[in-house]
């Protein structure tokens, strides 16, 4: 069940979000079960999309290998982040630490489309494209 969700989310995010994303693939655990679904950005950089049937879930930007940042969009609810509006959605914004509200949407159909919107937005200030990789 959760391999079928990622294939969906992958299907998303390859017809709306295919101009920043070289590749895509389901990484499964050594048992067999999917874990995660990773897309590789043109700057090299990668997102991970975690979700669970219990609606938990994480969309993380990796960035510290090119750009020494993340970004991070998930509702676990750590005691730390209380005090967000949002919580327990909340968002790294560039560091572990540096946590802000989270409006992208719960459902991860709908969500994986806010956070890739956001995504892109940053990588064309960034004056990231497709071409300039």
């Amino acid at each position: 069940m959760i391999f079928e969700r990622y294939k969906k989310l992958e299907k998303i995010a390859l017809e709306e979000f295919g101009d920043i994303i070289n590749e895509s693939f389901v990484i499964f655990s050594f048992s067999g079960r999917a874990r995660k679904l990773r897309l590789k950005l043109v700057d090299k950089t990668f997102v991970d999309i975690w979700t669970s049937i219990a609606g938990e879930y994480s969309f993380h930007w990796e960035q510290r290998g090119i750009r020494n940042g993340i970004y991070r969009h998930d509702n676990a609810p750590h005691k730390k982040w209380r005090n967000i509006k949002t919580f327990p959605k909340h968002c790294h914004d560039g560091a572990q630490g540096h946590v802000v509200e989270s409006y992208i949407a719960d459902e991860p159909e709908n969500g994986i489309s806010d956070f890739l919107f956001i995504v892109r937005e940053r990588l064309i200030e960034n004056n990231i494209t497709s071409t300039s990789q």
